[in-house]
Formats: structure tokens, sequence, C-alpha cells
């Protein structure tokens, strides 16, 4: 199923991302930068979903795709990195990046983005888990349905 090597080709971006946020000092040095260059992923996962909704689309008759089966498509690859984003976050959080939450916790306190309960709450790894299964779904249901619509082919 083209779905699940493209959720798998997704998540390997997220990793690769997330090391790089990491070497560039993202996660520790440069904490304060994250919120801003962690959104630039955003067209990396667009460019993902395009190519793979083009590649659903070349393996269909005539190579003709509806918006509903682009659609169905880019979902079916949101469920896979939903279903894979607690794994991501724990290879994340213990092995790529240890320090990030306690690092995180101190940037969004002294700079009084969050007081020290609102950061503990926030930057753990269970929020994080449920945020990155949740966005997935929904920030994968969006672009699936954006790319669809431009992706669309009838003859």
């Amino acid at each position: 199923m083209k779905e699940i090597k493209w959720g798998l080709i997704f998540v390997a971006a997220i990793i690769l991302w997330l090391i790089i946020e990491r070497l560039t000092g993202l996660h520790t040095h440069n904490i304060e930068y994250h919120a801003i260059f962690t959104n630039v992923f955003a067209m990396v996962a667009i460019v993902i979903y395009i190519i793979a909704l083009r590649d659903k689309r070349a393996s269909l008759p005539n190579q003709e795709m509806t918006w509903l089966q682009g659609f169905i498509s880019g979902l079916k690859i949101a469920v896979v990195v939903a279903v894979l984003s607690p794994a991501v976050q724990l290879l994340v959080h213990y092995v790529i990046s240890p320090q990030f939450f306690p690092n995180m916790k101190s940037h969004a306190i002294a700079s009084g983005m969050m007081n020290d309960d609102q950061a503990e709450k926030y930057f753990n790894l269970t929020s994080y888990m449920m945020q990155s299964a949740i966005g997935a779904l929904v920030m994968g249901a969006i672009t699936a349905a954006v790319v669809a619509l431009f992706l669309k082919r009838r003859s």
C-alpha cells in the first residue's frame, strides 16, 4: 500500500528534521529560535504530500484521481504518521535530544512565556505524544485536502 510507504517516508523526514534541529542547537543554545524554525518543516511536509499523491495518481488507471481519492490517500498517510508519532517522540526525547524538555521549560519560564506549572504541563513526553498524534491527523487532513485539490485529474 503506497500510503504506508509514504507514511514511513514522512516519519523518516520528521526524525531527520529533529536531528538537524538538535545539531543546529535549536534544542540547546539556540532554543529561542526553535518555535520559528520548527515551522519550516511544514514546507517539507507539503512537498512529501505532493510527491506521495502524485505517486498515488500515477498508479491509478489513466492517471486519473478524484479529489476524494487523493484526500483519502493523504488521510491514510496521516494515520500512519499519527500511529507512529508516539514512538518517534520516545526516540527523540530519549535518544536524539534528551535535554529538550528541561531546556524548553527553562526557556519558556525565563522568557516569561509560561510559569513553572504551565511549562511542566506542556513540555513533557505525554503532552508531546498527544500533540504529535493529533497534529499529524489534523495537519495531515488539511494538507491532504489542499494537495488533492491541486492534483485531481479527470479526462
